[in-house]
């Protein structure tokens, strides 16, 4: 089919790339613009058709959200600006691009990617991924199959929601050592653990490029925990693999 592009829309950065599904890996370096403060959707959706001008492409575009989507709906909007609620994005990006589009959790995105290509790839039973960058975002998936929209970092922790406590963001704002910081990831983890009973917990957003931090200092569990094999492009792989999923 023709080309498929992935964008991978995050509270601090807008990324995208062409994408090779055979592989899952970015067929060209990608291009990454900051997000619009404040995140509203006209600004956003001028940031997403910079990425995706910026290579001329032509053809489907899967784009990732940092919040539950439904039916190409974005219903919440944690950590970018409210007007995103209740809003068709799909059709916004398709209408601003020109382009067939497809829109989806940004966690659940990477989630396929890494359960397709990556760090999940032939484990049955029930797969984690979550992404620690701004917030907290959780993919879940049994045998290979997503649940979508599950938003775990939204977990109550200590009488907040988790990802205040314990996402890459948090680790900043509080100036935590990585031993402190795998403290707050373990607590965490546990509390996933005890509900979902997963096989395997991939590890994944910007934080996993520096894995070899903080993964060692996590306590033994049930659950296997490995970093993420996509690191930081897993969203935009499987935004594109939504993409081509979408067109048929």
């Amino acid at each position: 089919m023709t080309a498929v592009f992935g964008v991978d829309i995050g509270g601090s950065g807008i990324k995208g790339a062409p994408v090779d599904l055979a592989r899952g890996a970015l067929t060209e370096e990608r291009y990454k613009v900051l997000t619009p403060q404040p995140s509203a959707p006209e600004a956003v959706v001028a940031a997403v058709r910079e990425v995706v001008r910026h290579f001329d492409h032509q053809g489907p575009v899967g784009l990732t959200f940092p919040g539950v989507v439904v039916g190409g709906r974005t219903r919440t909007a944690a950590n970018v600006d409210k007007g995103w609620i209740d809003l068709d994005a799909a059709g916004l990006f398709r209408e601003a691009l020109d382009l067939p589009t497809t829109v989806l959790n940004d966690a659940d995105a990477a989630g396929l990617a890494e359960v397709t290509h990556g760090a999940g790839r032939d484990q049955a039973g029930v797969v984690m991924v979550l992404t620690f960058g701004t917030g907290i975002g959780s993919a879940l998936l049994v045998d290979g199959v997503l649940v979508p929209n599950t938003e775990l970092g939204h977990l109550e922790l200590r009488g907040k929601d988790a990802e205040r406590r314990a996402s890459s963001a948090a680790k900043d704002r509080h100036e935590l050592t990585w031993e402190q910081w795998a403290g707050r990831v373990d607590e965490y983890l546990d509390h996933v653990e005890m509900l979902f009973s997963p096989q395997l917990i991939v590890i994944g957003g910007g934080v996993s490029r520096k894995h070899d931090k903080f993964l060692p200092l996590l306590k033994d569990r049930e659950a296997r925990v490995v970093p993420a094999e996509l690191r930081n492009d897993a969203g935009i792989v499987g935004a594109a693999m939504a993409a081509a999923r979408a067109a048929g």
